[in-house]
């Protein structure tokens, strides 16, 4: 196609060389751990499917429902793994499952058709981030900042049953149209972003950081307010149609903030509660807690806020509100769960990782501790055993 350019077409095939060791390594796990046997692809597909991914494929096929749904049968007599709380479900934001119930339309299955949006999105990201960092980088550091998302230790997520693929091409696309001046364009993928997680949030203070630094970058005569930036309102507006879900379905626009509260038992917190209480799992007597409710997530949180501060001193204003924003959200919480993963959507940590590995052992080295962490995680996952 024409507007791939050749490096596009190489990052999309390692992404596709990721993708298929991501399942491969997911099999093995399967066959070793939980002594399965992968007698069929569609078994490959339904070992990464666990935790969140069971109530997307409800979603997809009954959509939000409040009351009782346990009589509920889907198409080929589907029916929920947790039929009675799928009233619950509206804390997971909508654009991925009504992405997942249009190919569903199509191919019947509703596991197939989450692995069709993220299949199709995952192939976005890498090159997205490329053409991103290629505005302020050079095409070495911007190939490796590809590869280090591809690689990071929980980028598993970006090709399973998860919201992580179109998150993160949502933002990056945004990102990108902001920096190219396409403002509209980067106000609506902001406002898709939005419709699919809570953090698509941040693209608003970070939007209006973008156009802010061009606006200083151009000449004093030239400096004037331009009615495209209106478009960043777009950011709200995704977000305002998730409220307004909320309301046809529950009769009210923050229930989500409610059943999060009650049964998921989240809720905002100062940034110490959460971290202490991740420390509070180093005295738990199972070593697994310990390592992954405890370490782990004490881990990303450290190294979230060293690209942080990173950022802060190497790059645009934008990118720096963006890494602050996520990282406030991720421990402004009662307690910490799943940061590995949410991490993945702090892209200039991996243009931070690209920028320290220009020596070749050093990227060696980082590469091999980030393929190690996603060959053990991945493996945990697909296994049945916690992994964010």
């Amino acid at each position: 196609m024409a507007w791939l350019t050749e490096t596009d077409r190489r990052l999309i095939a390692l992404t596709w060389v990721v993708k298929l060791g991501v399942l491969l390594v997911g099999a093995i796990a399967y066959a070793s751990f939980r002594n399965g046997v992968v007698d069929s692809p569609g078994d490959i597909l339904h070992m990464w499917s666990h935790w969140d991914a069971p109530h997307y494929l409800d979603l997809v096929v009954f959509g939000y429902r409040d009351g009782d749904s346990s009589s509920l049968v889907g198409p080929n007599g589907y029916r929920s793994i947790y039929p009675e709380d799928l009233a619950l479900y509206i804390v997971f934001y909508p654009l991925f499952p009504w992405l997942g119930s249009v190919v569903n339309a199509v191919v019947g299955d509703p596991l197939v058709s989450v692995f069709v949006v993220t299949t199709v999105a995952s192939m976005f990201v890498a090159p997205l981030l490329y053409r991103l960092v290629r505005h302020d980088e050079d095409a070495p550091v911007a190939l490796r900042a590809a590869w280090f998302l591809l690689i990071f230790p929980t980028a598993y997520f970006l090709h399973i049953g998860y919201t992580e693929a179109l998150f993160m091409a949502l933002v990056l696309g945004s990102f990108l149209a902001a920096r190219t001046d396409r403002w509209w364009l980067a106000g609506l993928l902001g406002g898709l972003a939005a419709l699919t997680r809570i953090n698509g949030l941040v693209l608003i203070p970070a939007l209006a950081a973008e156009a802010f630094t061009q606006w200083l970058q151009r000449p004093p005569e030239e400096r004037r307010l331009r009615v495209e930036w209106l478009a960043i309102g777009l950011v709200a507006v995704g977000f305002g149609l998730y409220l307004a879900l909320n309301y046809l379905v529950y009769g009210s626009p923050f229930e989500f903030l409610r059943i999060q509260h009650e049964h998921w038992f989240k809720s905002l917190a100062a940034p110490w509660d959460a971290i202490s209480g991740a420390f509070g799992w180093f005295e738990s007597d199972k070593p697994d807690n310990r390592l992954m409710y405890g370490f782990m997530e004490l881990l990303f949180v450290g190294i979230g806020l060293a690209g942080t501060i990173f950022a802060a001193v190497r790059f645009r204003p934008s990118w720096f509100i963006w890494m602050a924003g996520n990282m406030l959200l991720f421990v402004s919480t009662s307690f910490l769960l799943s940061t590995p993963r949410y991490a993945l959507t702090l892209f200039p940590l991996f243009v931070s990782l690209a920028l320290v590995s220009a020596r070749t052992w050093v990227l060696v080295l980082l590469s091999a501790l980030s393929i190690g962490g996603l060959v053990y995680f991945a493996g945990r996952f697909a296994a049945g055993i916690w992994a964010f």
